[in-house]
């Protein structure tokens, strides 16, 4: 596949998540409180899924690695949205084994292998280490908010959700500065101003 469709994909994928949060942002400055909409979470595993493949095409593990767990808790916090069982069967069950396939066809097929995955030579060690460590950081953002909904019972984002996420965001940046990657300066360069503003917001709707 030509860098152009590669770089077309990732773009695609970054343009949902910006999506969301554009939405989510608009919502929450409509109502002076924060809103997670369904729609959030549906954007988010189409999104988490192309960028996933594109990680994939781009034999990049720092990015496989972060979409993998996340991709697992948007489909949680459409289960408690009541939303998953909407799904047909069949969908549900791909949607949840579909990194697995993926990882399993590109080993089976030669595509890559462990060497090639953690070893590209376009990815210095240490870069590879910031942008797992930044991916880890902006993945527990919704570690935590996974937990908190738990607790509560409902699919929420927590003040400790924006804050993760402007500090795994940020990192991610630096990450895609050395990477020289435009998906990942676009979708994260756009993501801090959100992020800052939803922590404002959050603020403001507690003191009120």
């Amino acid at each position: 596949m030509s860098k152009l469709l590669i770089f077309g994909l990732g773009f695609l994928a970054q343009l949902l998540f910006s999506g969301r949060m554009v939405l989510q942002w608009f919502l929450s400055e409509k109502s002076k409180k924060i809103i997670t909409p369904v729609i959030f979470w549906w954007l988010s595993i189409l999104a988490a899924f192309l960028l996933f493949v594109y990680g994939y095409l781009r034999d990049d593990f720092a990015i496989m690695f972060g979409q993998t767990i996340t991709y697992f808790i948007y489909i949680r916090n459409l289960q408690l949205q009541g939303e998953w069982k909407r799904l047909p069967k069949l969908l549900q069950i791909f949607l949840w084994i579909f990194p697995l396939l993926l990882v399993l066809y590109g080993f089976n097929n030669d595509i890559y292998n462990a060497k090639r995955l953690f070893r590209n030579e376009d990815i210095p060690f240490w870069l590879l280490m910031l942008g797992s460590v930044a991916q880890l950081i902006f993945t527990l953002r919704f570690v935590y908010q996974w937990v908190y909904s738990e607790r509560k019972k409902i699919s929420s984002l927590p003040m400790g959700f924006w804050f993760l996420s402007l500090a795994g965001s940020s990192l991610i940046l630096v990450y895609g500065i050395f990477r020289k990657d435009p998906v990942l300066l676009a979708g994260h360069g756009i993501g801090i101003v959100m992020y800052l503003r939803n922590i404002v917001i959050q603020k403001n709707e507690s003191k009120g």
